[in-house]
Parts: structure tokens; C-alpha cells; sequence
């Protein structure tokens, strides 16, 4: 009878890894569960040509003068947000009261979750890479577009899906409210578990929108299967802190529905396939001033030579 059980949990959980994805850090289970490069074989939007992350050549870029600052509602309110272990990830449940307009974007966005992506062993994990360079995490916050009650619904939309990506600096001082993010994380540590971080803000972790001026856009999908290509994407400028203190201990949270390690959870970066990244008027400005102020320098170099 013991043998019997155990080789039914055996099929079960090969039966599991056979239907499930998986990043390349889990690439096991005697090679059965796919990792990124297949797929699309499962799922064949994963093989369409908007697909994300990318990474972004700043040459390449062209500015958008119809890209305005955002808007963001209840980013201030304090809430109560559940955290759950997807066996992938862990996502943050957002309430409905947390919404987005401006940036362009074509209508009013609700908030519905936020999650990170990591690498491991102090090594990069971002998901979309600026001239070739990976930073240590990304933060994506999912907006659904109203009156879409899903993100099934908003699918079908090229721009249903609004996301924004935030990239992370390491610093050798922590960021003030990551703890609070990194203890609910070891609290879900398992698949399908979850717990509750409560009065929490979103701007305890993202700036204001005063901040955020400046940004990338381009249209994408979203960044595991399916592979959903309905996402108007994000990308901003300002990055967050983090310090190798909290780098380290957030990569050791939690673990995949296999049980091994949630580690290099990023999705490789995808072709563009004709596709533009575009920079708001801000982001053009900036990059104007920086320029403008490594000329005089070099100016004021050369007469100095």
C-alpha cells in the first residue's frame, strides 16, 4: 500500500511538470516542464512578434511628444494587500480603488496586482535590460482597462493591459519599506500559500507621479505564458534602491510549485520585430540636458588642455 501511494504521488507530480512552464533555474524534473524557449510550444502567443521584455537601445529610441505624465488614484491610500504564491512568483493583490490615467495611455486603468522579478546570488534579474545592461530586480505593477473586468477580457485588447516596469539600483543602504515586502514573501514561502500585509501604501515603494516623468513605451505582452499580447508597456527612467542586504535575503523567500528555489525568475529578452520604443518628452529633455552638459565640460576641458 505505502508503494502504491508513493508511486501515485510520483505520477502526479510528473503529471504536474509535464503541464506546467517553467523559468530555466527549474529546468528539471527529467527535462518534462518547458522553459522559456519552448513555450510556445504550449502556449503559441509566446511565439508571436510583440512579445516581452526587451531590451531597450537607447540610440534607437524616438520621442514622443504625446506621452504626458500620469495620474495615479489611491496610490497614498493605506490598505490591506494580500500576498499569494503563485508557484512562479509571488503576487501582491492590488484593491480597485488603486487606478491610472494619463501617460498616454488610452482610458482608465484599475490596479490589480504588483511582483517582482529577481535574479539570484547577487546576480541581475530584471526582465527588460537597457543597452544590453540587466539590473538586480524589476517591479511590474498590472492595470486592466475599465470596463474589462479581467485579465481574460483585456486580451483582446492590444492596449487592455497597462504595466508598469520599475528597475532597481543596488545601494548600500536599505530601502526603507522593502522589509515589510520581504517579510510577507518568507511568510508565503510555499505554493499556494498567502498572507496579509496590512495599512500598506504603494507609494511606501513607487515615487509619485511628479517623479515620473520620464519613461519608455512600447507595445508588448505580458511576460509569462500566455504570453498575452495586450500590454502597453512602461518603462521608467527613475530607478528604485535596494541594498545587497535585502537583495539577498528577498531571492531566498520563497519557492517554485516544484520546491526548488524561487531563483532567476526573468523571462530572456524577445526580438522586437519592427516594433518602436519610444521616450516621453520628459525623458528627451533630460537626455538633452545631460548631453548638453557633458559639452561644456568638454569644453571647458579642452581650453583648460
Amino acid at each position: 500500500m505505502d508503494f502504491l501511494v508513493y508511486l501515485l504521488s510520483m505520477l502526479c507530480l510528473l503529471s504536474q511538470c509535464t503541464a506546467q512552464w517553467c523559468y530555466q533555474s527549474q529546468y528539471s524534473c527529467d527535462d518534462t516542464c518547458r522553459d522559456p524557449v519552448h513555450w510556445a510550444a504550449q502556449f503559441p502567443s509566446c511565439g508571436g512578434l510583440r512579445q516581452s521584455p526587451i531590451n531597450i537601445v537607447t540610440s534607437k529610441v524616438h520621442v514622443n511628444s504625446e506621452l504626458p505624465p500620469f495620474s495615479f488614484i489611491g496610490h497614498t491610500n493605506t490598505i490591506n494587500v494580500t500576498v499569494e504564491n503563485k508557484g512562479h512568483s509571488a503576487h501582491f493583490a492590488l484593491p480597485q480603488l488603486v487606478r491610472l490615467t494619463g501617460g498616454g495611455l488610452p482610458g482608465h486603468y484599475r490596479a490589480a496586482q504588483f511582483h517582482f522579478h529577481w535574479g539570484r546570488n547577487g546576480r541581475p534579474g530584471s526582465e527588460h535590460t537597457i543597452d544590453g545592461e540587466r539590473f538586480p530586480m524589476e517591479l511590474h505593477i498590472v492595470h486592466i482597462k475599465e470596463p474589462y473586468g479581467s485579465l481574460a477580457e483585456a486580451e483582446h485588447d492590444m492596449a487592455g493591459i497597462a504595466l508598469l516596469a520599475f528597475l532597481f539600483e543596488e545601494t548600500t543602504e536599505d530601502h526603507p519599506h522593502l522589509n515589510t515586502v520581504i517579510a510577507a514573501l518568507g511568510r508565503v514561502q510555499n505554493n499556494g500559500s498567502s498572507t496579509v500585509i496590512r495599512n500598506f501604501q504603494l507609494s511606501d515603494i513607487i515615487p509619485s507621479a511628479e517623479e515620473l516623468h520620464s519613461y519608455y513605451r512600447y507595445v508588448g505582452s505580458m511576460t509569462t505564458p500566455g504570453c498575452e499580447q495586450a500590454v502597453a508597456w512602461t518603462v521608467f527612467h527613475k530607478t528604485l534602491s535596494i541594498s545587497s542586504r535585502q537583495l539577498d535575503a528577498i531571492v531566498q523567500q520563497c519557492r517554485f510549485w516544484t520546491g526548488q528555489p524561487m531563483i532567476d525568475i526573468f523571462r530572456p529578452t524577445q526580438p522586437l520585430d519592427g516594433r518602436v520604443v519610444y521616450r516621453s518628452q520628459a525623458g528627451a529633455a533630460l537626455t538633452g540636458s545631460i548631453q548638453l552638459w557633458l559639452g561644456v565640460v568638454s569644453a571647458l576641458l579642452a581650453l583648460w588642455i
